[in-house]
């Protein structure tokens, strides 16, 4: 079985890599989170036009159809260049949610033909995150209530902020009233439609965060070839050098974790939901070791406003938690290999 991405795929990572980084250097993310609303029309509309927007949206809808495994390469350059705008939430879990609904859904297809546009923001409040991303700027909020997927405007729910240690970050608690006008799929339909949306979340979320882990040990390497104590750089002592080795070793490892979780998810394998789990689990650590080595190898210094390590460190903190936590993880995990009937023993390592 071949396992590597296509050249289309590379192709276009490379090309959002070479846009992102020209577009979203840190003093410009710095500009962006200082303002009210934390957020850059300009930038949004960038990422239409380069079809970011449009990415998993249906052709018919004119999108480019595109599934799981491009936005795991998608969203670690999410995570690499730390975007403060929540395009995974809109333009892959939303588009996720609308292209699962009725074909004769009444807003449907005018939704996602304006996701692709980048003339529309959606938010994705689904129970498993206590708190809505950009709840405050959507122009439309896809809600739970028992099962059912609602849309309903912003004019229709009250957001309260709320604070979070990653500026880029802007979460709100949403209060609201479910109607029969704004109900969009019943119980039945939408138990799976929120079951796959969450998935699709801590998918991205994982993408991200390892993403995160490469810039922040990018940074590191960088900063330690720079840095000098006895005439010599920091990063030729051998100490300092294990450290961002067992950086690099989790960042490697959880990166075809992750790719498995996407593959599964993409071709609804029978256990995907467990391999998105070890894809969050893995991804989060390589985030955390990397954050922890980072500031170890910085110093004090990289707890300031000044340097880029900040950043990207209280971002994967944020992360860690969106879209279950590790206790929620570890469960799904535990309950598929330690559960009762788990396929465990000999001739049973390669069974679905």
């Amino acid at each position: 079985m071949d396992f590597t991405f296509t050249e289309d795929q590379i192709a276009f990572r490379d090309a959002t890599r070479r846009f992102l980084m020209t577009e979203a250097a840190p003093e410009m993310l710095r500009e962006i989170w200082e303002t009210d609303a934390g957020r850059s029309p300009e930038l949004r509309a960038k990422f239409a036009s380069q079809g970011l927007t449009a990415l998993s949206v249906p052709e018919a809808n004119g999108g480019l159809g595109f599934g799981d495994v491009d936005w795991a390469l998608m969203a670690q350059e999410l995570g690499y260049y730390g975007i403060p705008d929540s395009l995974a939430d809109t333009a892959c879990v939303a588009v996720g949610l609308l292209a699962g609904l009725a074909d004769d859904t009444p807003g449907r297809d005018t939704w996602l033909e304006r996701v692709v546009a980048g003339s529309i923001r959606i938010a994705v409040g689904h129970p498993i995150n206590p708190l809505v991303a950009d709840a405050h700027l959507a122009d439309l909020l896809l809600l739970h209530d028992k099962g059912e997927v609602h849309a309903v405007p912003r004019s229709a729910v009250d957001v309260r902020a709320s604070q979070s240690i990653d500026q880029s970050r802007r979460l709100g608690q949403v209060t609201w009233q479910p109607t029969s006008a704004t109900r969009v799929a019943d119980a039945a339909k939408g138990q799976g439609l929120w079951a796959d949306a969450f998935d699709r979340g801590a998918l991205c979320t994982a993408g991200q965060l390892l993403g995160l882990a490469q810039r922040m040990l990018d940074l590191s390497v960088d900063y330690v070839a720079q840095r000098k104590q006895f005439g010599r750089p920091i990063g030729s002592f051998q100490a300092i050098k294990h450290q961002l080795a067992d950086v690099a070793t989790r960042i490697e490892f959880a990166g075809p974790v992750l790719y498995r979780a996407a593959e599964s998810l993409a071709n609804r394998r029978a256990h995907a939901s467990v391999h998105v789990s070890h894809a969050k689990l893995a991804c989060a650590e390589a985030a955390w070791l990397a954050a922890r080595k980072g500031i170890q190898v910085h110093g004090a210094m990289g707890y300031t406003w000044e340097v880029d390590l900040q950043m990207f460190m209280k971002r994967a903190w944020a992360l860690d938690a969106a879209w279950g936590d590790r206790g929620f993880h570890k469960t799904r995990i535990n309950d598929f290999v330690l559960g009762d009937g788990a396929s465990l023993g000999p001739g049973r390592n390669f069974m679905e």
